[in-house]
Order: C-alpha cells, then sequence, then structure tokens
C-alpha cells in the first residue's frame, strides 16, 4: 500500500517551452495523480523578473513541482522560499540540463562535477523552505562513466538532507552534442540507477529517459521508486488516461478523450476571456486524438493559422466534423 501512495511514482518531466501552465492543466484532465512540473526557471528570472508570470499556476495541477536552474546558495534558498509561498509542492533543483547556454550560467549538468556547492546549494533550499527539496541529475558528464561518479554525487547531496532524486538515466555531454542529442546518443544505463536505489534504499530514486509504454513504467517499478515520463506523454497524451487506474489504484478523471476536449474548451474559453490567445495553449493538446481515425485531419484544422482569430469552440466544431467525416469514410470503405 505504501509505495502506491509515493508522492514520486509517476511523473511528467520538466519541459523548457512544453510544460507551461497551460500544459499542465492539460495534462491533469488526464491523470489527478501523476506529479507534474514547470519548465525550468532561472533564479535569476525570479529575483529579478515577472514573479507572477513564472510562478503563478492554476489550483488544479497539484501536485505541482517547480523546477530551478542555478548555483548560487543564497539565491537557491530565497528561490525555495519563493516556491513554498506560492504554493507549490516540491522545488526541484536541475543538475541535469546539458545545454551551453545553461552552462555559461554556470549550473545544470555542469553542476554534477561540483557536487559541494550543489550540497550548499540543497541545504541552503531546505534551510528556507518546509516543503521537498529535490534534485534531477544525469548518471555522468562527458566521458566519465564510473558509477562510483553518480554514486558518490548521490551520497554527498543526500548528506545534505535531499532525500529524493531524479536520475537521468544518461550522461550529459558537454560540448559536441545539442541538447536535442544529448537525449538520444548517450546510452541508456538503467542498471546505474537500479544500483543507486539498491545502494541507497532509504532514498527515493526515480528513472528518467526513455520510457515509451506502460509496461515499460510497470517493469521499472519493480527496481526503482518512481518513472519520470518525458516527450512520450507529451506527444501522446492519451496514454496518461490510464495511469491512475493501473499505477494507483484509483479512478482517473479522464472518461473518453471527448470529455476531455469538452473540459478543455471550457479551459481555452476562460484563457480567451482574459485577453490571452487560446493558440498558444492549444498546441499543447493537438496529440488528443493520436491513434485514432481522423487525429491528423482534426490536428490540421486546429493548426490552420486563418481560424486562429475565431472562437475555440468555432474552431472545434470545424475539427470535429473533419475527423468524424475521415472515420465515416473509412468505415464505408471497410464495409464495401
Amino acid at each position: 500500500m505504501q509505495e502506491t501512495l509515493n508522492p514520486w511514482r509517476l511523473s511528467v518531466a520538466p519541459m523548457l517551452d512544453w510544460t507551461d501552465r497551460h500544459c499542465r492543466y492539460f495534462h491533469r484532465l488526464l491523470t489527478r495523480q501523476t506529479r507534474l512540473y514547470t519548465e525550468m526557471v532561472t533564479t535569476g528570472a525570479l529575483l529579478h523578473g515577472d514573479q507572477p508570470r513564472h510562478l503563478d499556476f492554476n489550483a488544479e495541477e497539484h501536485p505541482v513541482a517547480l523546477q530551478l536552474g542555478g548555483s548560487e546558495p543564497a539565491d537557491l534558498a530565497a528561490c525555495a522560499k519563493l516556491a513554498e509561498r506560492w504554493g507549490y509542492d516540491e522545488v526541484n533543483l536541475n543538475c541535469g540540463c546539458p545545454s551551453e547556454r545553461v552552462q555559461r550560467g554556470a549550473f545544470g549538468a555542469c553542476l554534477m562535477a561540483e557536487p559541494g556547492l550543489v550540497a550548499d546549494g540543497v541545504k541552503a533550499m531546505r534551510d528556507a523552505c518546509g516543503i521537498p527539496v529535490t534534485v534531477k541529475h544525469r548518471i555522468g558528464i562527458d566521458r566519465i562513466e564510473s558509477y562510483d561518479f553518480v554514486r558518490d554525487f548521490v551520497g554527498q547531496i543526500a548528506e545534505a538532507g535531499c532525500e529524493v532524486f531524479i536520475v537521468h538515466a544518461r550522461n550529459a555531454w558537454l560540448q559536441g552534442l545539442s541538447p536535442k542529442e544529448n537525449r538520444e546518443v548517450p546510452p541508456l544505463r538503467y542498471e546505474l540507477v537500479h544500483q543507486l536505489k539498491r545502494e541507497f534504499p532509504a532514498l527515493t530514486i526515480v528513472l528518467n529517459g526513455g520510457i515509451k509504454s506502460d509496461d515499460e513504467i510497470a517493469e521499472q517499478l519493480q527496481h526503482v521508486d518512481g518513472v519520470m515520463v518525458g516527450r512520450q506523454a507529451y506527444h501522446e497524451p492519451w496514454q496518461m488516461a490510464g495511469w491512475d487506474q493501473r499505477f494507483y489504484g484509483q479512478n482517473g478523471p479522464a472518461e473518453s478523450r471527448e470529455a476531455v476536449e469538452a473540459a478543455w474548451m471550457d479551459y481555452l474559453e476562460r484563457v480567451q476571456a482574459q485577453g490571452r490567445g487560446w493558440p498558444q495553449a492549444m498546441r499543447h493538446a493537438l496529440g488528443l486524438w493520436n491513434g485514432a481515425a481522423g487525429a491528423r485531419r482534426w490536428r490540421q484544422v486546429w493548426s490552420d493559422h486563418k481560424l486562429k482569430t475565431l472562437p475555440p469552440r468555432e474552431v472545434q466544431a470545424q475539427a470535429t466534423a473533419a475527423r468524424l467525416g475521415v472515420q465515416a469514410h473509412l468505415e464505408q470503405a471497410r464495409a464495401a
């Protein structure tokens, strides 16, 4: 029973330009239990920028975590305090992003080479707030492929009080690969993450990287405490509709794709009523009908720039008619 209640059993990864508040609201229409993460927000953006733009979220998004990018302990502490004040359920430190822009800011994956600095940051964050402070990291950097490297990193950060580690099971190559290539070229080494769990049984170890099917999630949950899914969840969102039942033993919110779409239209109307354009939100839901007849035509209608000034329900009517038209044509062809 305790395993089912583990808050990190299943989560959707923080993804830059994707997991904004609109995306997270859409995901909540599919799963109540899965933990959601913001895009990475830098400490500088929070301390010197538009805090409401970066931190505001819908109450329906809980449980939701704020992911921070930064390395200065005092700045991280101030932002952890903000995360708690704004109502987040967790604050997560990014030690896994390999982009050169992030490296220039001296945070992300390059922090794995400075575990003492990470430990100081984690301690400062824990002293500043009462919500869980977690770390997301890789299994190594560049050509360092020894298990000892990631083991020592986790051990030192755990001594600072961190109890939850989200481990992307690939190395981060800090030179020579783009962020996209860093998600594909370095090999996945799940066995190292499993070994971390065996060596640190008291810690919560969450595996991230390359997981696609529900059966793969279930397989990994035999070895670790949780699984974080990234692009698969974003591109094939309907898959999440079965997660609450399968992985938490509870009924999920999504009765059908039609019901999810109807609830999403209510949300888009609220977005429009607030004076914001609905297309920015709608882009996150374009995969809803993937795998169903007419999905491509449905997406094409929603992506038509000529329709983006219309109310969302008018576009929905056209998209639904296009989808059902394809479906009827296929049924007629089969009958013939």
